[in-house]
């Protein structure tokens, strides 16, 4: 078993808007996330959100603590949510075993020893964000998420959005699922700002030769990366996200911050956008 991390500084908008795609890459995408056998995270200096992977194949993969966090086991001052992107698996915490389905999530709170996570061909998509009070472990499943049915096929944007932590008490995390119907390919647009927190993509279910080109930037100065299966992408603060693809996708969405209301945004006009 391997656990790898990197760190991604903040960068300000000023500094982003001169940026070419190689750097805009280098400084937002989260590239070759779910690698088999490892635990894999990326640290980032926005809220301190650590987005990152365990895809276990034979034995189970552990949760160990890595040098960013600074403690001695990685939930000593942090909360976890786990969701399963790929075929049934288990997580197991601090002797109690969780059986997370396809699409299922774990919420692991603050103060958690010992995790692990097993399952051949389960992939789990892990994010992490400091917490302030221990609240107790709680299995998110896709059919208990409050669904919202948005859009429309005249809109290319008809689309099922599953908030799962409703009704959790976490201190920061805030993660959802959109998935869309065929023919459809616009998310979040209009487009939007959150101040107060910060937010992370990872898009799946894409085709092969199929992308996403995700949009960012600030309103009167966007740049785009493409996005390809299983690829995340962070969303500073002061940056829109929002994109379309070749095709219908799934995304997950997670943010941390100052503030747990999903409708905490400043909405930008389509005519904002430059």
């Amino acid at each position: 078993m391997s656990t790898d991390y990197d760190i991604r500084f903040a960068i300000d908008p000023v500094s982003a808007a001169t940026m070419n795609t190689a750097e805009l890459r280098e400084h937002f995408l989260i590239d070759d996330l779910f690698v088999p056998g490892a635990v894999n995270w990326t640290y980032t200096h926005y809220d301190r959100m650590a987005v990152g992977s365990a895809t276990p194949q034979g034995s189970a993969l552990v949760l160990e603590t890595i040098k960013p966090t600074g403690t001695a086991n990685f939930l000593d001052r942090r909360e976890l949510i786990a969701a399963n992107i790929g075929t049934a698996g288990t997580i197991t915490v601090d002797g109690t075993d969780y059986a997370v389905g396809e699409r299922d999530m774990l919420y692991v709170g603050m103060g958690a020893k010992a995790v692990s996570f097993s399952g051949e061909g389960a992939k789990f998509y892990l994010l992490s964000a400091p917490a302030h009070a221990s609240h107790p472990t709680t299995l998110l499943k896709q059919s208990g998420a409050k669904r919202l049915d948005l859009g429309s096929a005249e809109t290319a944007n008809e689309r099922s959005i599953f908030q799962y932590t409703n009704d959790l008490k976490s201190c920061q995390l805030v993660v959802g699922l959109t998935s869309f119907a065929p023919g459809s390919v616009w998310n979040t647009m209009p487009a939007h700002l959150h101040d107060r927190r910060m937010e992370a993509y990872l898009y799946f279910d894409l085709k092969p030769d199929a992308f996403v080109v995700h949009l960012m930037g600030e309103p009167d100065e966007t740049r785009h990366i493409i996005m390809r299966n299983e690829q995340a992408v962070i969303s500073p603060p002061w940056s829109i996200h929002s994109g379309a693809g070749t095709g219908a996708y799934t995304f997950i969405w997670a943010m941390a911050g100052d503030n747990v209301d999903y409708t905490d945004a400043e909405k930008i006009g389509m005519d904002e956008l430059l």
